[in-house]
This record gives structure tokens, C-alpha cells and sequence, in this order.
């Protein structure tokens, strides 16, 4: 037997040492890559996740019978089809309950994928705004609010009716119950809420000061949103509704009847007459102030706080009679005694057939 052809020990522990190096640099090698990678696509995926809205703000609403499919949909009509998948398959990562994502959600520029989804997981939604004006009549405002917020138009007319005659209101008055303007709240606010928010507006309005100045004219509040509409359908030169209050105020005082030409156009139902004649003037109903003394029954529209005000701070002055301009401008011809006012009537009547309005 050669012993010199024989390892010795120690050149058998460097073998060993020098395999175990070769194999702990391969693998850590592989660890490394394998680290790496795992960093590079988790990096990836929170770069996916918080990638910012591409676009200008966008709203998608969830109704509260909405299934998890309608969701889905939903998010890719308003955000497109590769951010709505994305934000539909992170709000499902975190829960996806359609019942709890009921609501309505306004996307900002920017806004990243991640924090949508957990908005809509959390029930986060975003106030709506509900705006109106230049409204007549109850089922005018209910089609308003049937068409901005989830609750149906026929929902808030029988709330309407239920919580206003519980608070006093006669069915004619039901609309000075409500003050024109913009209102936040959520899109799911049921309809008793959605009036009980409307006319909590209004009671705030109604302030001790202009309860007071009400009560010096001899009026109620709800008498002076009556005449406040009359004012505001009168002109839509509001420098002038103080004026146009100051006459009619004259008039009710005199026991005049007030006989103000837009009463007659409500009483007639057609809101685009341009002109108002004898056949009108001859129609019986209580909204008619040439045939009724007094104020009418209720309001002719959802009066503005603006021309309230100008009912309750109008200025003296000894005006009787109104006639529109004949130059057609907006505003109008006053006068304190019916000659003049004769006089100004044959001037607009006379622009009227010219201009063949009929």
C-alpha cells in the first residue's frame, strides 16, 4: 500500500471546506436572485396598486341591490377597463361586499387604484351635491331629486307629504317648507332624511331677526315665502324685488287684491305664456289674485332667501301699480295712482302687438 498517494487529513477537510464554499455560493446566489425577484415584483405590484387615476375625476355609483358582477361593471364603464379590473380586484382582496360598497364614489386625479378600493371597502363614499332652483312645484323639486340622488322621485313626494303635514304645513304650502341652494349628502340618503336636511336649511333661515320683521309686516313665514315668490316670478332683476315687495306689501295692507299676473300663469298651468289675457284673468281658481283678495294659497315657486329678504326689508314707497318697460329690458314702470299706471300699460301693450307677442 502507497501511502503517499492517500489524502492527508487536512487536504481531505480543504476539499470538504472548498465544496461546502462552491455550494453556499450557488445558493446564496440563487437566494439573492430569487430575493430579488420577489422584491422586484412585490415593488411591481405596489407600483400597480398605487398607480394615480389617468383622467379627470370620475363618479360610479353602487346601488344598494348591486351584486358583485354589477360592481365590476360599474368600475370599468367610469374608470375604463384596465383601472376598473384593477380597483374591482383589489376592493375583492380586501372583502368585496357589495352591501357595504352601496354608495357613490367620486375618483380624483391621482387618486390611486388601492385607495379607491378600500374606500369602497370601507363604505367611504363621497357626499353628493344637490342643487336647485328655478322650481314651481313639489313634483318639479321630487324630479330633481329623483335624478340626483338615489332616492325615487315618488320616495320623497310621499315623505314629502308625511313629514310636512306633521309639521304643520298645508299641501299648497308644502314648498315654502324649502329655500333654493346647493346641498351635500350622500346619494343613499333615504327620502324622510333628504327632507328633514331640506327644510332643517330653512328653519335655520328663519332667523329671530327676519322672524321678527316678519311679524311687523303681519306676516308668517310661510306667508312671506308666498309673497316672496309672487316677487321673484314678477322680475328676474333682483335690484328690483325690493320695489316690487314694497307694492304688493301697499296693496295687502289697502286690502287690494294684489292681482299679479303670475299667480294667473300658475293657476293656468302653463309656464311659458308670454303674455296674459282676459280669458286668463276670468279663470276661477284660488291661485288667481285678480278674482281672490289676499295672498294665494300657498307659494308659486320655491321662493330664493334673496327675494324672502327683499320682502322683509323693502323699502317704503307709495307704489300701487307695476307695469313691465315697453323697451323689453326686465324692469318695470311703477307708479302710486292708476292713471299712470293706465298710461304705462298702453305703452307695454302697444310693444306687445308690435312685436306680435302673443
Amino acid at each position: 500500500m502507497n501511502l503517499q498517494n492517500q489524502p492527508t487529513d487536512n487536504q481531505q477537510d480543504a476539499t470538504s471546506v472548498a465544496k461546502k464554499a462552491g455550494f453556499l455560493r450557488r445558493h446564496s446566489m440563487a437566494f439573492v436572485v430569487a430575493i430579488g425577484v420577489a422584491v422586484a415584483v412585490m415593488a411591481g405590484a405596489i407600483l400597480w396598486a398605487l398607480a394615480g387615476h389617468d383622467g379627470d375625476a370620475a363618479w360610479f355609483y353602487l346601488p344598494r341591490n348591486a351584486t358583485a358582477s354589477s360592481v365590476a361593471d360599474s368600475l370599468r364603464v367610469a374608470l375604463g377597463e384596465s383601472e376598473g379590473s384593477k380597483v374591482y380586484n383589489l376592493w375583492r382582496l380586501q372583502g368585496g361586499d357589495a352591501a357595504k360598497a352601496h354608495g357613490a364614489y367620486r375618483v380624483e386625479p391621482g387618486q390611486s387604484a388601492l385607495r379607491t378600493a378600500r374606500r369602497m371597502a370601507t363604505g367611504a363614499q363621497t357626499p353628493v351635491r344637490l342643487t336647485f332652483n328655478n322650481i314651481r312645484t313639489l313634483p318639479q323639486l321630487g324630479a330633481r331629486i329623483g335624478a340626483t340622488m338615489e332616492c325615487p322621485t315618488d320616495s320623497f313626494m310621499e315623505a314629502a307629504s308625511r313629514v310636512l303635514a306633521a309639521e304643520g304645513y298645508a299641501e299648497p304650502e308644502y314648498v315654502a317648507a324649502f329655500l333654493p341652494d346647493t346641498y351635500e349628502m350622500y346619494w343613499t340618503s333615504g327620502a324622510d332624511a333628504i327632507v328633514k336636511r331640506l327644510m332643517s336649511y330653512r328653519d335655520n333661515f328663519w332667523t329671530p331677526d327676519r322672524l321678527e320683521k316678519a311679524s311687523k309686516l303681519g306676516l308668517t313665514p310661510v306667508e312671506v315665502a308666498i309673497l316672496a315668490s309672487i316677487v321673484e316670478e314678477e322680475s328676474n332683476k333682483t335690484d328690483e324685488h325690493p320695489k316690487i315687495a314694497r307694492l304688493y306689501l301697499n296693496r295687502l295692507k289697502r286690502g287690494m287684491r294684489l292681482q299679479a299676473d303670475p299667480t294667473v300663469k300658475f293657476a293656468t298651468g302653463d309656464f311659458s305664456l308670454r303674455r296674459i289675457r282676459g280669458r286668463h284673468l276670468s279663470l276661477k281658481s284660488p291661485y288667481n289674485t285678480y278674482l281672490n283678495a289676499g295672498l294665494p294659497p300657498g307659494p308659486i315657486r320655491v321662493a330664493d332667501g334673496r327675494a324672502i329678504d327683499a320682502v322683509l326689508s323693502a323699502p317704503e314707497a307709495p307704489y300701487l301699480y307695476m307695469c313691465a318697460k315697453p323697451d323689453f329690458s326686465g324692469y318695470h314702470d311703477f307708479a302710486s295712482d292708476y292713471q299712470t299706471h293706465r298710461a304705462n300699460a298702453r305703452r307695454y301693450q302697444k310693444a306687445l302687438n308690435e312685436r306680435s307677442i302673443k
